[in-house]
């Protein structure tokens, strides 16, 4: 299977389950993830992407003034993401598009948001490093997910679920993106990470890079 029949195949996936996602994440909210989208869109300022937005879940913990963009790539979460905006009164620019290739230019936003998607991109590490490079220096990039447990045997229990999980739905269990963030020189200035360490969440800011003196 190339890469763009598996991309449509798992964009079919999503569109198929778009009725039943909020059901399925309520649960999850409630019992695993907490108050966890108050938490990361609470932080959020002035011109901020939220990447996967899904059917708009995190739409109604976003402060006034935000001026807010996301992109999906399931149509069907997209329409229903619309629809949670008109009725929230909320004015977002809500498009498809794609997380491991952002048509953004470099530095285009003061915030970027991803919860609880980085787990089925297909190639997370790319989409993290176009978080990076459409976030403004100084802009704060805000992730949650779950993520490989730190203890072995939780993570023996992740990879079995991921035998199912990924061919089914490309979801993944075993992913952590902390390092990577890292790795990008961002400074974590917040970061919880519960449940067994399964759940993780964390606000790292873009380092602001000095000017060249002038010669």
């Amino acid at each position: 299977m190339t890469s763009d029949e598996r991309t449509d195949r798992l964009r079919r996936y999503w569109d198929k389950h778009a009725h039943s996602y909020d059901q399925q994440m309520s649960f999850f909210d409630r019992h695993f993830f907490g108050d966890t989208r108050a938490w990361i869109c609470s932080q959020a300022t002035g011109d901020a992407l939220e990447v996967a937005v899904g059917t708009g879940l995190n739409l109604p913990h976003y402060p006034q003034g935000v001026r807010l963009t996301g992109i999906e790539w399931s149509p069907a979460m997209l329409d229903r993401a619309r629809q949670r905006a008109a009725g929230l009164g909320l004015k977002a620019d809500l498009r498809e598009g794609d997380a491991q290739t952002l048509d953004f230019a470099d530095g285009a936003f003061d915030t970027v948001v991803c919860t609880f998607s980085l787990c089925s991109i297909p190639d997370h590490r790319r989409a993290v490093t176009e978080m990076v490079r459409v976030l403004r220096p100084g802009g704060l990039l805000l992730l949650a997910d779950h993520v490989a447990a730190s203890s072995w045997p939780a993570r023996a229990v992740q990879r079995l679920l991921e035998l199912i999980t990924v061919p089914l739905g490309g979801e993944h269990f075993l992913r952590r993106q902390f390092d990577q963030v890292r790795e990008h020189g961002l400074t974590v200035e917040r970061h919880d990470r519960f449940k067994i360490d399964m759940v993780e969440r964390f606000a790292a800011r873009k380092p602001v890079r000095d000017a060249p003196t002038p010669s």
